[in-house]
């Protein structure tokens, strides 16, 4: 029997060497979309989040410049970021008399000044510049605090877009200057996801940092507390775990500690830290003296600050509504309704509602959800929507902190 013969394909002349090894064509580079697709979800949410911030930072940046203005004093010592920075040098006990008002500096809380006196006791740098770095480093600790609520209440995408919008509201250029509500932020986010996910240790610990980062951080402790009476009620005749006590024990411990401390420094203990507020021009009326400020807007001329103030705090009431509509979880829903209580409830300082509004990230995931199913389906048109965000974000940010003279 013969064997059947074996066909050898011809060498090519571009086949390889001499020892007849197939030439292997050179490897492409991967492009953008493809080293994107390989990182984690997580870390490409940040990144985006991070660009979005620089680009804006670079905006001020430039139109600081532009006006003859010190880049560096803009980002780390506008409005209250000198108090904080005087804090974190000196202690409290200082106070100055304006028009109107007596402002004391009991009415900031110590956490911020805080960090930024442990930066400078560690790292050689001026006061302004380790704010600046305490600010950045929690914005993004609060982004990823952030993107893992969103996935864990929904997917990927939408907690991406959840970071993304988040670091594109009219008010996020704060997150690129020398203030406290990065650090509110960070410590908010993490603290409901710890609730979302039974830490209940950790929920109190995180609230009562964020009590004492600032005076609508009580707003993290009534999430805390709400969620935590919620499982006692769902857990009726059933064993509740050690660690919610202790948790709801620590949430109030932050605010009411340093809210304690102010009035008994001031020979008041409940009522001195109201009183250092109301000699600022702030306190709290259900917001009556807001709705009176909004009837002035509409029968008289006002700066354009005043009027955005008005259109974000309708779309915050708006987006709270969808919220509700959602069914989201209760700790988010006690969260950002407190933080909404607080904000349009108290009277004075008009123009800095959109600041206090703004660890108020849960109202956006009802959006976040739409521009994530836009993204799928229609990217261009998601991409646009960004882009207009980004836009109206940089310029509207540039104005409000170099050219606008209202308060931030």
């Amino acid at each position: 029997m013969t064997q059947p013969s074996t066909t050898v394909a011809p060498t090519t002349a571009g086949s390889g060497a001499a020892g007849g090894v197939p030439h292997q064509s050179p490897r492409r580079r991967p492009t953008p979309a493809a080293v994107a697709a390989r990182l984690p979800a997580a870390v490409w949410a940040l990144a985006l989040f991070l660009t979005a911030r620089l680009t804006g930072t670079l905006v001020l940046v430039l139109t600081a410049r532009a006006m003859g203005k010190r880049p560096l004093a803009v980002l780390g010592r506008s409005w209250d970021s000198n108090w904080y920075l005087r804090i974190a040098a000196e202690g409290y006990g200082h106070s100055k008399q304006y028009p109107h008002i007596l402002a004391s500096d009991l009415a900031f809380f110590p956490l911020y000044p805080g960090l930024v006196r442990a930066v400078t006791e560690i790292v050689p740098l001026s006061g302004g510049a380790a704010g600046l770095l305490v600010s950045w480093t929690a914005a993004a600790v609060a982004a990823c605090g952030i993107y893992a609520v969103g996935a864990r209440l929904h997917d990927r995408a939408t907690a991406t877009a959840l970071v993304l919008l988040w670091g594109l509201l009219p008010h996020s250029v704060i997150l690129s200057l020398a203030y406290t509500e990065p650090v509110l932020t960070a410590c908010a986010a993490w603290a409901l996801y710890a609730v979302l996910t039974g830490r209940w240790l950790w929920a109190g610990t995180l609230a009562a940092l964020a009590g004492l980062a600032r005076p609508n951080g009580i707003a993290v402790a009534a999430a805390v507390l709400a969620a935590a009476a919620y499982e006692v009620w769902r857990r009726r005749g059933r064993k509740v775990p050690h660690s919610l006590w202790t948790g709801v024990a620590l949430a109030p411990l932050g605010w009411g500690g340093f809210v304690l401390w102010v009035g008994v420094r001031q020979g008041d203990p409940l009522h001195g830290y109201f009183t250092v507020q109301r000699r600022w021009g702030s306190r709290f009326d259900f917001g009556v003296g807001a709705l009176g400020f909004v009837r002035h807007l509409l029968l008289h001329h006002a700066r354009f600050a005043y009027a955005m103030t008005t259109v974000i705090a309708a779309v915050a009431l708006v987006l709270l509504a969808l919220l509700l509509l959602d069914r989201a979880p209760l700790p988010l829903l006690v969260y950002s309704a407190v933080l909404l209580l607080i904000a349009l409830g108290g009277d004075g300082f008009f123009a800095s509602k959109p600041r206090f509004l703004l660890p108020a990230f849960p109202l956006l995931l009802p959006p976040a959800a739409a521009l994530a199913g836009t993204a799928r389906a229609r990217p261009w048109h998601a991409a646009v929507v960004v882009g207009a965000l980004a836009g109206l974000s940089y310029v509207y940010g540039a104005f409000l902190v170099v050219v606008n003279r209202t308060p931030l």
